[in-house]
């Protein structure tokens, strides 16, 4: 059966179909997405899935994903407004340096931060759902070329590179979203629904 992910991404979308390539997946016909109004990424999520429904998703299954990065010393900004920290029309490279902007100076605590990924299916029984969290800390620079967003200034927990350095092979064992797919595919086996 197929599996419409209610998303403009294609880096998710890619990254989607790596993590759980025995699903189906497929992208809206109609790019557009709801506006992020929600308070929390699980929110927007599912926002974004009953967008993907009501857009007349070509499956009976949609997913919505919101995910992002919470900073000790932000306060836990930038958080759900990660992907326009610098703007509506901010680039990754644009969202990086405001982030290494705020925090010049920082140390210790302060740079410890927490990537966030919430994915939300919709199904024709109900609403599943997975959690994932990656821990890190922010870098003093950009560094890899390999990931999207946040990667290049991302230390993960136990490492001393950087996500888009550490790449695509370790990100699809260990990143949040990685985590996320995790979750979700056991809340579907454990739910006895079959896609």
């Amino acid at each position: 059966m197929k599996v419409s992910f209610a998303s403009g991404n294609r880096h998710k979308l890619r990254e989607l179909r790596s993590l759980l390539p025995d699903w189906e997946i497929e992208t809206l016909e109609d790019g557009a997405m709801p506006e992020e109004t929600g308070s929390t990424f699980y929110e927007n999520a599912l926002a974004k899935a009953r967008h993907g429904r009501e857009a007349g998703a070509p499956g009976l299954w949609v997913i919505g994903e919101d995910s992002g990065l919470e900073v000790e010393g932000l306060g836990g900004r930038p958080g759900i407004r990660s992907a326009r920290y610098a703007g509506p029309k901010a680039s990754d490279e644009d969202n990086v340096a405001r982030l290494l902007g705020e925090l010049a100076g920082a140390e210790g605590e302060a740079r410890r931060a927490r990537y966030v990924s919430e994915l939300v299916l919709l199904s024709p029984e109900g609403e599943l759902r997975g959690t994932g969290t990656l821990e890190g800390r922010i870098a003093r620079e950009a560094r890899g070329s390999e990931g999207f967003g946040y990667d290049p200034v991302f230390v993960p927990e136990g490492e001393e590179r950087t996500v888009a350095e550490l790449g695509d092979d370790w990100k699809r064992k260990r990143s949040h979203r990685a985590r996320a797919a995790r979750a979700l595919r056991e809340a579907v086996g454990g739910s006895g629904a079959e896609l």
